[in-house]
């Protein structure tokens, strides 16, 4: 039921993109999303199509900042949700070598009868 928009700069190659999509999809599984539900977008914007602050709150942001925004049903803790931001974070640092300040993350959080995964359907309205 997570719907993931990830965004970027241009000038990553596609291994890159579908790494971190790849790490946003174990992540959510870690905090309890069922098996084989991915659904992504990852576009990539130039210079003048991503803005952003480079120090809002205190963070140092560079021109490798990813936006995160996850759309999922609520109902999740706060601990599950701080959970899924630092495990993103710390998968990226590992894996990509992406600095922790340059990954921000939005959640969206609907109610369960706001999806239709196909055939006009409601699956999860009861």
């Amino acid at each position: 039921m997570p719907f993931a928009r990830i965004d970027l700069r241009k000038g990553k190659d596609s291994s890159y993109r579908r790494e971190i999509g790849r790490i946003v999809y174990e992540a959510l599984r870690s905090v309890g999303v069922p098996a084989n539900d991915r659904f992504q977008v990852i576009q990539e914007h130039d210079a003048d199509g991503l803005l952003f602050d480079p120090d809002y709150l205190g963070v140092h942001r560079t021109d490798d900042l990813v936006i995160i925004q996850i759309t999922w049903n609520e109902g999740r803790s706060t601990d599950q949700k701080r959970a899924l931001y630092k495990k993103i974070a710390d998968d990226l640092h590992t894996t990509l070598g992406l600095r922790r300040e340059d990954v921000f993350i939005n959640l969206v959080e609907v109610k369960k009868e706001n999806w239709s995964f196909g055939n006009g359907e409601a699956q999860y309205a009861s």
